[in-house]
């Protein structure tokens, strides 16, 4: 299993996780998918992304990094719901 870099420590006992056998794992939450559903799953890919150098106010950056992990994602969601909503 892929270990992430966080500044926050896992509470999960991941020695425990990782020494369950398949059968040992209740899955009853989980619905079973018939094969209709395959039929009509469609596989999506994100569009990769761009790396871009761009200017911003250091109060404004310093407030999406406050918010955690995943401030460049936060600030392509709001660019993007922008654009969306001035599209003509």
């Amino acid at each position: 299993m892929k270990k992430h870099a966080t500044k926050k420590r896992s509470r999960t006992n991941w020695a425990t996780i990782d020494a369950l056998q398949d059968k040992e794992i209740d899955t009853s939450d989980i619905p079973e998918q018939g094969n209709i559903f395959f039929k009509r799953a469609v596989l999506r890919l994100p569009e990769p992304k761009t790396a871009v150098t761009i200017r911003l106010d250091r109060e404004v950056l310093d407030w999406f990094k406050a918010k955690g992990p995943g401030y460049q994602t936060r600030i392509n969601a709001l660019l993007r719901a922008y654009m969306q909503a001035h599209r003509s």
